[in-house]
């Protein structure tokens, strides 16, 4: 199993947690979590594909995909009193998830021959669509419009990692580095209240 796939079956596990764990906060039966669960995971890689032309969308080519938010939801129902006991859980694995998502979604769209900009763009659909769909079907204002650093640090992940595929530094550590920025940008900007400013 390689990196790429490796990472992309951890993102999908992480952001299906994030996707159970709110459904489960706004209360909602079985179908209503796993509805949240699949579209918080594969809802931004799914626009991705669609856009960059990638059909049919890389989750239908691979029912583990399928298989591994089931496996987040079974973690959720058996986890869940433990989990929730963790100091800002669903920030965790949302943060874990972009991070990993921004990257990967770069990385596909340069092997489709797009330009880089188009690419660290992908890379931020990637990372958070689905998050944006979770909340407007929970009845919550997605983070991407609230003033919190969210889809930037997504695009600033995404730029270091291409400028990293330009050095002669190794595919894992530009892939590693790229995702602790993104989630080491987003921890900073809740902790100190950075934020983009808004229209006035």
């Amino acid at each position: 199993m390689d990196l790429i796939y490796t990472l992309n079956i951890i993102g999908t596990f992480v952001f299906a947690i994030s996707g159970a764990l709110t459904a489960s906060e706004k209360k909602m039966d079985a179908f209503g979590s796993a509805v949240i669960a699949l579209i918080t995971a594969l809802g931004g890689g799914t626009l991705r594909d669609m856009l960059i032309g990638s059909q049919p969308v890389g989750w239908m080519l691979d029912p583990n995909y399928l298989y591994v938010v089931l496996a987040a939801l079974i973690f959720c129902y058996f986890f869940k009193i433990r989990i929730m006991k963790l100091t800002k859980t669903m920030f965790l694995f949302d943060t874990i998830g972009i991070g990993l998502f921004a990257v990967l979604g770069v990385q596909k769209t340069l092997a489709f021959g797009l330009s880089p900009a188009i690419a660290i763009m992908m890379g931020a659909v990637s990372a958070v669509f689905g998050g944006v769909l979770r909340d407007v079907l929970s009845n919550r204002v997605p983070l991407i419009f609230r003033k919190e650093i969210y889809a930037t640090a997504c695009l600033a992940g995404g730029a270091l990692y291409f400028g990293l595929t330009q050095t002669n530094l190794s595919e894992t550590w530009s892939i590693w580095i790229a995702v602790a920025v993104v989630m080491g940008i987003r921890f900073l900007a809740v902790k100190r209240g950075w934020g983009l400013p808004g229209i006035k």
